[in-house]
């Protein structure tokens, strides 16, 4: 019960801090630059991400009802891995969004247009798919027998390869080259924004790269979460000493560690984020009711 409820509240946050960012980016005026278009798309893909997997988990949890249907399986296994992936395209599209920032201030807006930023996220969700569908259709195609338990939180494609009957040889291989294509993809083309972005700010004042810097903060750290947990996530499942319990437990956590940590990361290292949820908060508070005074009217006759 105290998982149960620790998840839950995780969840409720996720939901309401991701929400809360969504809202301010498309209903607040100061807040049209391409940065905050980028980071609300981010934001949505968060969202579904655990929506995919932590109802799920509650439900089994609450109820011991830790059945899902097989199409149900393999869907969960599809949006999981896709949109994990695509989380991470997304990522790259700001580390580009930030480069052109600040090596091309001059050029920024008429680079970062609308059909620009448009055809990016298109491009990142496009990115996700491409890298999922090959391992999942071929798992689709398998024959199954066995206990048919999934030994895992969700349909996590390696536990449910455990329980094919026959040679999973290729499968593994076709897998294991997604994963390396969508991680080593994101991460260098990630790595060289901030190589060229590093290059740029070494050749300003002082008070020029401590602005630089302020608005690459907030993206770096969330970066830097993703990428460790997902090692982090790697090595659990390479080393053989870890139960499987424990597993599942680093696996739960990376799926809602970076959703969850994205809203407080962005809204305390960016001001104009900060204000903009302040004034939005004040908007739907109460108006104050001021006290009334009674008034005596004094009459004279005449």
């Amino acid at each position: 019960m105290v998982l149960f409820v620790l998840l839950l509240l995780g969840y409720i946050i996720i939901l309401g801090g991701n929400s809360i960012i969504i809202f301010v980016a498309l209903t607040d005026s100061k807040l049209k630059s391409p940065m905050f278009f980028f980071l609300y798309n981010l934001s949505f893909v968060d969202i579904l991400y655990t929506t995919t997997t932590i109802p799920k988990i509650l439900s089994v949890l609450l109820s011991d009802e830790n059945t899902i249907s097989v199409p149900g399986c393999f869907l969960q296994m599809q949006f999981v891995i896709q949109l994990g992936i695509t989380s991470r395209a997304i990522l790259t599209v700001m580390a580009y969004d930030r480069y052109v920032a600040i090596c091309n201030p001059l050029r920024y807006a008429s680079i970062m247009t609308l059909p620009v930023r448009l055809l990016l996220i298109a491009g990142a969700w496009s990115f996700g798919a491409f890298c999922t569908l090959p391992a999942t259709s071929m798992s689709f195609q398998r024959s199954y027998c066995g206990p048919n338990v999934v030994n895992h939180g969700w349909c996590d494609p390696s536990s449910v390869r455990r329980l094919v009957c026959g040679d999973v040889a290729v499968d593994n291989i076709v897998s294991l080259a997604c994963a390396v294509v969508s991680l080593s993809t994101t991460g260098i083309l990630i790595l060289t924004s901030y190589i060229l972005i590093g290059v740029s700010v070494s050749k300003m004042v002082v008070a020029q790269r401590l602005k630089a810097f302020g608005t690459c903060a907030a993206h770096l750290t969330v970066v830097s979460i993703s990428y460790s947990s997902a090692s982090c996530v790697y090595i659990s499942y390479r080393v053989g000493n870890f139960p499987p319990e424990v597993r599942i437990i680093v696996a739960v956590l990376y799926a809602a560690l970076t959703p969850f940590l994205n809203p407080m990361i962005y809204s305390l290292k960016n001001k104009e984020l900060r204000e903009s949820i302040g004034r939005t908060l004040m908007r739907f508070r109460p108006a104050a009711v001021l006290p009334t005074k009674d008034v005596k009217t004094v009459t004279t006759l005449s």
